[in-house]
């Protein structure tokens, strides 16, 4: 493929995706909008406030606009891709585009409805080559993320990420008290099956899920923390890239 990177390092520079913006028009990870309409229709009201992160070139903020979800954010860290998103689709208003890291959102507290990604925390964790030992980088990363989702939400706010990620091991993400949400999971797809985890702010987690947190507390102290793991189905492959 044309913009496959020649490392999975490369995901995490920015350079590589303004340059790839340049050029590329669009592309959609894990599937189109009308894949897993249903699911955002079922959690996410058409008046809610949504913050999207990593926007990309994806057409799913336009698809849901074009739904009738008319106050949406969304940010990106290529300046490339909020410049050509934002005239891409200057004849919406409501819809902003804003160059940001979702590491450090400039929002203040309680300021969404809802917080949604699709594949965004994928592409943080493609560079790692054994999902069972997650570099202390990118769990830091992945931490400060959603400690910042979780600030930025009001209570009873959802945050919604799509994901190749099975629960089996992405729930291990999600699932600390200190994120002060609760947290379910759907699915979509045909031949291969992606995932839609909803995650409800002020809710406490399940006993199942806040067991899970206490097994990974207790494992941390003995051995460094694993993630997630992936399937691999898309056009762009660069999972198969892992060394598993």
């Amino acid at each position: 493929m044309e913009h496959l990177p020649e490392d999975n390092s490369r995901y995490k520079d920015v350079d590589y995706w303004d340059e790839r913006y340049k050029t590329e028009q669009g592309y959609e990870w894990l599937g189109s909008f009308s894949k897993f309409q249903h699911l955002v229709e079922k959690h996410i009201k058409k008046d809610d406030s949504i913050l999207v992160l990593g926007c990309g070139n994806s057409s799913m903020s336009a698809d849901m606009y074009s739904a009738g979800y008319h106050s949406i954010t969304n940010i990106d860290f290529s300046s490339v891709c909020i410049s050509a998103m934002s005239a891409r689709h200057s004849d919406c208003p409501g819809m902003s585009w804003q160059q940001m890291d979702m590491s450090q959102l400039s929002f203040r507290d309680e300021s969404f409805d809802v917080v949604l990604e699709k594949a965004t925390l994928d592409s943080v964790m493609v560079i790692e080559k054994n999902p069972w030992n997650v570099s202390p980088q990118t769990t830091s990363l992945i931490h400060q993320a959603l400690t910042e989702v979780s600030r930025i939400l009001k209570p009873g706010g959802r945050f919604l990420s799509i994901t190749f990620t099975q629960p089996f091991f992405r729930k291990q993400l999600y699932a600390r008290h200190e994120y002060n949400w609760s947290i379910k999971h759907y699915s979509y797809g045909d031949s291969f099956h992606y995932f839609v985890y909803v995650m409800t702010k002020g809710e406490e987690l399940s006993p199942e899920d806040a067991a899970l947190q206490r097994r990974l507390q207790e494992a941390a102290k003995k051995s460094p923390p694993y993630i997630t793991a992936m399937q691999e189905e898309d056009k762009e492959e660069f999972l198969s890239k892992i060394d598993l």
